[in-house]
């Protein structure tokens, strides 16, 4: 991450839970994403969700691409959901190429859930440091 006075910036790209379709309670995974964020500002860290949907209302390299280019970002994670799943693997790709593209000077880092994302913002701030990126 970049040695500045200010709080480290982080950007935290997801699925929106109330986007995804399918039969299931989107509302415990929307509450743990609102935890993690409170708990990373706690923590110093100033922190920004950026959650797209799959049920076809949001043009997600859209949603990405202005989030990652609002501002200098020092940490960019991939939430779980994006990744984990073996057909959102092309979704995945296009992410981390947007990331790549569009915040170069960022460490990516990746959660297993809502509930980790201290830890891995973390790690990534470790990785920065050792200048692994």
């Amino acid at each position: 991450m970049n040695p500045r006075t200010s709080p480290p910036r982080v950007l935290v790209l997801g699925l929106d839970p109330y986007l995804v379709p399918g039969p299931w309670d989107p509302e415990p995974v929307a509450a743990a994403i609102a935890e993690s964020a409170a708990e990373l500002a706690d923590q110093g860290f100033e922190v920004e969700n950026c959650l797209f949907g799959l049920d076809g209302s949001d043009d997600v390299a859209a949603v990405v691409t202005s989030a990652l280019r609002s501002r200098p970002w020092d940490c960019v994670v991939i939430g779980g959901g994006v990744r984990k799943a073996e057909d959102r693997l092309e979704l995945f790709e296009r992410i981390v190429n947007l990331v790549h593209r569009h915040a170069p000077g960022a460490v990516i880092a990746f959660n297993r859930t809502p509930a980790d994302i201290v830890e891995t913002v973390r790690r990534g701030a470790a990785a920065s440091a050792g200048g692994q990126r």
